[in-house]
């Protein structure tokens, strides 16, 4: 018999009925997926994910009550959070980074291709931060400052970041989605080398999750998307 395969416990959460049918259609017979809940707003999916412990959220942003963000932001601070996924028709500047700085590790828009959502759940349990390409530009439109140059290295008032030239190189590896194996072979280091550098960066930017070092290193001018 053939080892089962360990399917990706999804709970997905938007307030209009049609749109989560949808999703939930779209992914429920995927092999690597296990549809386990839909919630109807932010309150709710804070209830069901500690019910139902999913892997990944699926998560809209805009929702009455207790948004997207705040949610998110609830559910990403317990142990063992489950990654949470925004899916949105928003791409606003304001809209992402408040997502991120939550704790989001992905960000997509409601016209994603199919492939690409079920893609960001798989890679999203796997622990990699997952943008969709015009939210990629966006993030790097916010690191840019007046004609298109890279902004500084702080704000007014704020302490310096300098990251070591290889947490550069392992956070760059880390916006193109990949994972720490990959990482490290790529780079020509262990995996637990560079998990040790992900963290030092962390440390230096005041993150905690891989979407929101990259973000903050683009912000200050420590990384380009390319």
């Amino acid at each position: 018999m053939r080892p089962s395969v360990r399917r990706v416990r999804l709970l997905v959460v938007d307030d209009h009925p049609v749109v989560r049918s949808g999703i939930v259609g779209m992914l429920s017979g995927e092999r690597n997926i296990q549809m386990v809940g839909q919630a109807a707003d932010g309150a709710e999916a804070i209830s069901m994910t500690t019910e139902l412990v999913p892997d990944v959220v699926l998560m809209d942003l805009r929702m009455p009550g207790v948004d997207g963000v705040e949610a998110t932001r609830w559910i990403s601070s317990r142990p063992g959070a489950p990654r949470v996924v925004v899916l949105t028709t928003y791409d606003t500047d304001g809209d992402i980074l408040r997502a991120v700085e939550a704790g989001a590790i992905g960000y997509l828009l409601k016209d994603s291709p199919r492939e690409d959502i079920r893609a960001a759940v798989l890679s999203a349990a796997a622990g990699r931060s997952v943008l969709s390409p015009t939210v990629s530009t966006r993030l790097l439109g916010v690191a840019r400052g007046v004609g298109g140059g890279i902004v500084g290295s702080c704000r007014q008032g704020e302490t310096p970041v300098t990251l070591s030239p290889r947490e550069r190189q392992v956070l760059q590896a880390a916006s193109h989605g990949l994972s720490n194996s990959r990482i490290g072979a790529e780079l020509y280091i262990t995996e637990a080398t560079v998990k040790t550098h992900l963290l030092r960066a962390y440390s230096k930017l005041g993150v905690d999750s891989r979407t929101a070092a990259v973000t903050e290193a683009l912000r200050r001018g420590l990384l380009e998307l390319d």
